[in-house]
């Protein structure tokens, strides 16, 4: 493959991709280093975000007699965490070797964390906090992403239709995060709006796709490069918003 674009180089011809796929440069075997070492700074970065919030939660934040946090969303943000760990290890994975096996494993676990994170983004918007409403909300969007899993897994690996309900969802949650961060009083809003913008702008890099430079950094990459700060700033807000109803719901139990 490279040796075919070497020649394509010499008569004066841009770089083509091969089933779908850029021609990269391969370092020590594997086949997308710049997106394997940024995968592994994402797993990295959600892993610190994690398991500050889980620290903060347990060890320094007031607790209820029963030992348990006062935050009501401390069990969605721990399986955010857990999916989000997952999708990037899966990430790194496939950008290191590129089969059926990793490539469906990668494209499972992001379906997986945007439906969860779209769930997410309503029921705290939302402020969504009676048990049964929050299955009312849940299952719908839980049986969709299963079946959209099952789909490609099983039956047909649609790219087009895959990217299609990624955007949708990943649109869908930004847009009820902007909503409510411009209408919420939340000290930490400024936080969530950098994230918003941030991810939108980012998504742009996954619509402008360009090959390789110096066949090694793509657009792909640079989106996994901006998620990293952005990640960091996401668990930021999640930790500030632990503490915000921690401390209302202390309030009013006084």
């Amino acid at each position: 493959m490279l040796d075919r674009e070497k020649e394509r180089e010499a008569l004066g011809n841009g770089p083509v991709k091969y089933h779908g796929k850029w021609p990269f440069k391969r370092v020590y075997g594997i086949q997308e280093p710049a997106s394997v070492a940024l995968s592994a700074l994402n797993l990295a970065m959600q892993f610190h975000g994690w398991l500050s919030f889980f620290i903060l939660l347990n060890y320094k934040l007031p607790l209820k007699p029963n030992k348990k946090a006062y935050y009501e969303y401390t069990c969605l943000w721990h399986i955010y965490g857990l999916l989000s760990m997952n999708s990037w290890f899966w990430s790194a994975v496939f950008h290191s070797r590129d089969v059926d096996l990793t490539e469906k494993l990668d494209y499972s676990s992001a379906v997986a964390l945007l439906g969860f994170s779209l769930i997410l983004a309503i029921l705290r918007s939302f402020n969504v906090r009676v048990e049964a409403a929050r299955v009312m909300v849940s299952a719908p969007l839980l049986a969709f992403v299963t079946t959209h899993i099952l789909y490609l897994n099983f039956y047909k690996f649609d790219y087009g239709w895959n990217m299609k309900v990624c955007v949708v969802m990943g649109v869908a949650q930004l847009l009820i995060w902007a909503i409510w961060a411009g209408v919420t009083r939340h000290p930490s809003r400024w936080k969530l709006w950098t994230v918003v913008v941030g991810g939108g702008l980012a998504m742009l890099l996954e619509i402008y796709d360009f090959p390789p430079y110096e066949g090694f950094v793509d657009a792909h990459a640079l989106w996994h490069a901006t998620t990293i700060p952005l990640s960091y700033i996401w668990w930021s807000f999640i930790k500030d918003d632990a503490e915000f109803q921690t401390a209302n719901l202390l309030k009013k139990v006084k």
